[in-house]
């Protein structure tokens, strides 16, 4: 008898997320355990539950989803979820804290549509929080010239390291915009603009961005208004506005979906999966073409 599809969901949170559950039962999963509040000190004493439950050849019917608004905190969490592996004793695993990966990889995906993103200047605003980690860190594995723009320049610098750890080669580099001189300034000659700020926070006039000669994709990816950037639609899906093409949260949200539903459904293809940044993207792109 094939055995249910069981998603564990470690959240670091107060309340789990009601949205990654709710996707993950569209994606196929028969039951979800939730564990909100989670820190990183608690896994070694949950996943063993995971592991030792099912013979090795039930174990990909055993997924793990780590999720919440804290990136750092999920990728301590996925770090210490993998070494509890022992041999053929684990199971799949995927980071997602926030939608970060899931919504950045199909921020970026959208970019590559019209741009080379390995010859490109990009510029990813609130790059500093769970989305935009995750969009400069793709940005810059995919060869692009990535400043990292945040209101401290300090947490800026602090995810520039953090993604030269991961690529070694990455083409970073971190600006503080707390002026408009400074926003200016990482502005000018940029050919991608990923917007990834909190909800309902303007952080681009459509006079900072529509006399912008270079520009040629702009993204915003927030869904409450004030939007992150002004002039632009949420649903807006590969618009011209002011000679660069636009999208919107929801533009964008379509193609976030369907990564995000079919990195669920990879979980359980085998129990020896870790989706992470890099993987997620990757599977993205086989689902446009």
């Amino acid at each position: 008898m094939t055995k249910p599809k069981i998603l564990i969901q470690f959240d670091s949170d107060r309340q789990a997320s009601v949205f990654d559950a709710v996707t993950a039962i569209d994606a196929g999963v028969d039951q979800i355990l939730q564990y909100a509040g989670v820190e990183p000190a608690q896994i070694r004493d949950l996943v063993p539950g995971a592991i030792f439950t099912r013979g090795p050849k039930d174990l990909h019917n055993t997924a793990l989803f780590i999720g919440g608004s804290d990136v750092r905190a999920g990728e301590s969490v996925l770090t210490q979820a993998t070494s509890c592996f022992v041999g053929p004793m684990r199971v799949s695993v995927m980071l997602d804290a926030n939608g970060c990966n899931t919504t950045a990889a199909a921020a970026v995906l959208s970019a590559a549509r019209h741009v080379d993103l390995a010859q490109a200047d990009a510029l990813v605003l609130a790059a500093t929080g769970p989305v935009g980690q995750r969009a400069a860190r793709m940005l810059a594995s995919e060869g692009a010239s990535v400043r990292i723009a945040s209101r401290s320049l300090d947490r800026a610098k602090a995810v520039c390291q953090a993604i030269s750890d991961q690529h070694p080669e990455a083409k970073v580099s971190p600006y503080q915009t707390l002026s408009p001189q400074e926003l200016s300034q990482a502005i000018e000659g940029a050919q991608v603009i990923i917007s990834a700020g909190a909800l309902g926070v303007e952080l681009l006039t459509e006079e900072n961005w529509q006399s912008s000669f270079s520009l040629r994709v702009i993204i915003d990816l927030n869904a409450m208004p004030p939007l992150g950037v002004a002039g632009l639609d949420m649903q807006d899906s590969g618009v011209e506005r002011h000679g660069a093409i636009a999208y919107g949260a929801i533009g964008v949200g379509g193609l976030k979906m369907k990564i995000h539903k079919a990195a669920i459904r990879q979980l359980f293809q085998a129990n020896d999966q870790v989706l992470d940044a890099e993987e997620i993207l990757q599977l993205g792109r086989t689902l446009i073409g």
